[in-house]
């Protein structure tokens, strides 16, 4: 016999292949051998066989009425019915987390459209103040220009100052006049203006070819330097006691105050 048939013989692989005891790799190889070499075939039939009349041997023979009982047992045996699984529960599973996904991107969307909100609404408040601001600039600038044309004016050589006081009927009167008759403009001042009954106001008139022209009313409430219309060739300005809402024709004897202005 072959050397390396009768080392494997004397191995043990065999046996152990018949007990299913073997490796994967053992078992691989135990089959090898048994493939190529009939002289181990005929050792691993023979074995097999050998080993089923032993089992055979030491068989132990089951009681005869061991079937029946165990039949009997089967038909007590309370039966459990089985459902089969629907396949719309994996839906409404589907359908739970769905409907929870949707709630949770509904939360998030709300908050993130009341967070949008507010900075719109806050930034349409910004942009309204800068309006509002930007307006009041523009406001405060024209003011500004005013004041410098009237400092121009005042400033200007050419115009003439005329401090116009009180009489013994109103002694705190106090306005001044500035003409300038090249560029033909008139500006009067109120300082100070009396304390008259609600039914009375104060009202300044240019004489001027032996009639006397209106030039407005005069409000202590309006203290600043303003226009009034320039008379050319004006004789003298008075300023007049007059109902209120001022008068077409100036109340002479009501005169409180006058300036010649030549």
């Amino acid at each position: 016999m072959n050397e390396k048939i009768t080392t494997f013989l004397n191995s043990g692989l065999l046996d152990k292949y018949l007990l299913g005891e073997t490796s994967s790799a053992e078992a691989e190889k135990v089959e090898s051998f048994i493939l190529r070499y009939p002289e181990i075939e005929n050792t691993y039939n023979m074995m097999q066989h050998n080993l089923e009349v032993v089992a055979k041997a030491n068989a132990v023979e089951a009681p005869k009425n061991i079937l029946s009982n165990i039949l009997e047992e089967l038909d007590d045996a309370p039966v459990v019915k089985l459902h089969k699984v629907k396949k719309y529960q994996k839906w409404y599973k589907f359908s739970i987390a769905a409907s929870i996904a949707a709630l949770i991107f509904a939360g998030t969307s709300y908050l993130f459209y009341n967070h949008n909100q507010k900075l719109s609404n806050e930034n349409q408040v910004v942009v309204e103040e800068l309006f509002d601001l930007r307006s009041d600039i523009e406001q405060n600038n024209k003011m500004l220009d005013n004041v410098m044309r009237q400092l121009l004016k005042l400033n200007n050589p050419e115009t003439e100052k005329y401090i116009i006081k009180g009489n013994e009927r109103a002694k705190d009167l106090k306005t001044v006049a500035y003409i300038n008759p090249k560029e033909k403009t008139s500006m009067i001042d109120v300082v100070s203006l009396p304390e008259l009954p609600e039914e009375q106001c104060y009202q300044i008139w240019a004489e001027l070819q032996g009639k006397m022209v209106n030039l407005g009313i005069l409000d202590k409430a309006d203290r600043k330097l303003r226009s009034i219309p320039y008379m050319e060739d004006a004789l003298a300005l008075s300023i007049t006691i007059e109902p209120k809402g001022g008068n077409t024709i100036a109340s002479t004897k009501n005169s409180v105050a006058q300036i010649s202005l030549h």
